[in-house]
């Protein structure tokens, strides 16, 4: 795995450009947490099997995979690395032929309105927020990608539809980039997991 030269090169394309070139076809790298890990947590959040599920940032991690095999078959991934989009697409076409990769920014979605049931963020906003040296007082383009990302995710997503976000980041570090007039009509729930090293989801459900 090749690390940044400096932390704020994991917000840039071409890092991960670079990053998913170098290595094997077959490299996995989930951040944070594996499905295996919050599958307690999310079976109950997504009990329909059939939900139409969107996987932001997907990179090479195995955690759509992971949820292919627990019966989720209806998952669509993007990333705007073409490189790792092409890869993930070969390794699954035979295996898991109706599983989507789509080459797309998070902040531009290119999906109808209303199209998805349930949408995942496990460490992408994250990756944005690394051009920030002030977690306190990020700077605007840092708010402006995030926000606009948030944007994006509760317009393709249905009415009661719902956006869980994964991170290490702490509710008074995160909570400005979910709620507020980019997110109208939307509820936030915030779940701390772990034990002695905490992370978290927070869910906010569209129409509450």
């Amino acid at each position: 795995m090749s690390l940044p030269l400096k932390n704020q090169d994991y917000g840039t394309k071409a890092y991960w450009d670079s990053r998913y070139s170098q290595e094997a076809p077959d490299s996995t790298f989930d951040w944070f947490k594996s499905y295996a890990d919050l599958a307690c947590h999310i079976r109950p959040l997504i009990p329909d099997k059939t939900a139409r599920i969107l996987m932001l940032g997907c990179g090479n991690s195995r955690f759509s995979e992971d949820m292919w095999e627990d019966g989720y078959r209806n998952i669509v991934n993007v990333d705007y690395s073409a490189v790792v989009i092409e890869q993930m697409h070969a390794r699954h076409a035979k295996v898991r032929p109706n599983m989507e990769w789509h080459e797309m920014d998070v902040r531009s979605l290119s999906f109808e309105d209303a199209s998805f049931d349930i949408a995942i963020d496990k460490g992408t906003m994250d990756a944005m927020m690394t051009s920030s040296t002030d977690v306190w007082d990020p700077p605007e383009e840092t708010v402006k990608d995030c926000t606009a990302e948030v944007s994006e995710v509760l317009r393709v997503l249905r009415p009661t539809g719902v956006l869980l976000y994964i991170t290490f980041g702490q509710p008074h570090f995160r909570r400005r980039f979910l709620i507020g007039p980019h997110a109208p009509t939307t509820k936030l729930e915030i779940k701390e997991l772990g034990e002695s090293f905490h992370y978290y989801m927070y869910i906010l459900r569209k129409g509450a």
